[in-house]
């Protein structure tokens, strides 16, 4: 099997409270890893320390077969990893080109960057009739799109997805869904936090359950849904 992202004993801490103890997690080339559990289980926290935001940070982690324990967030970003936080965090001050050029800058040559940006308004039509308009008057489902649009400036091989159905409307919530699965068929790796759990497995390829910041369970989504230890962790924060 060809790994994308594995983590091995990963921990974490945040001074004297250790959010994440030991975490072993597999995201495999083009699939979808959801990391399911309740609010407090330790997923964000999880995605944080892949992505070199989070400093205390024991155990290995390994990011297309490099060791990249301990790395910097650019450096991560360079070897072919992006995220789209929870809450999006798109820069609402700035018009929807600003957002994604900004994006480009950080990661791209200016002509790559150009190219990919009409990629983008080309993917998301929405995107493309509102370039001028400020990011924080976008809808909700508009920001996720964005959000979305923003990570693959970088042109991804692994996107760590972090709730992005978290606040949106029901047929947006399926429109993200599709695009996830779309990025999937491109080849691209996704470790898909989600705290609709029904959803995520529906889409999934393999899931990790945590709780109180362990691995409670994983495997296919058929080893996973309708287990007791899914509904006990979900009841366990």
């Amino acid at each position: 099997m060809d790994i994308a992202l594995e983590t091995e004993a990963l921990d974490v801490r945040y001074g004297q409270i250790q959010a994440v103890r030991s975490i072993n997690l597999v995201v495999p080339k083009a699939c979808i890893t959801a990391l399911l559990g309740a609010n407090g289980a330790g997923k964000t926290s999880t995605v944080m320390a892949i992505a070199g935001v989070v400093p205390n940070v024991s155990g290995k982690v390994s990011i297309f077969g490099q060791d990249m324990t301990g790395a910097t967030p650019d450096t991560i970003i360079r070897a072919g990893v992006a995220i789209t936080p929870e809450g999006r965090r798109i820069f609402a001050s700035l018009s929807v080109e600003e957002n994604l050029i900004l994006a480009g800058a950080a990661t791209t040559k200016s002509t790559t960057s150009a190219e990919r940006r009409a990629m983008m308004m080309e993917r998301f039509p929405i995107l493309g009739e509102r370039r001028r308009q400020l990011a924080g008057l976008l809808s909700g489902g508009e920001q996720q799109m964005l959000a979305v649009a923003r990570a693959l400036m970088s042109g991804p091989r692994l996107i760590l997805m972090d709730e992005p159905s978290l606040g949106l409307a029901p047929q947006m919530v399926d429109t993200m869904f599709a695009i996830i699965e779309e990025l999937r068929a491109e080849g691209i790796s996704i470790l898909l936090v989600e705290q609709n759990a029904s959803l995520a497995l529906e889409i999934a390829d393999h899931a990790v359950v945590l709780a109180n910041g362990k691995v409670a369970a994983a495997g296919t989504p058929s080893e996973i849904v309708g287990q007791d230890i899914l509904k006990s962790a979900y009841l366990a924060a």
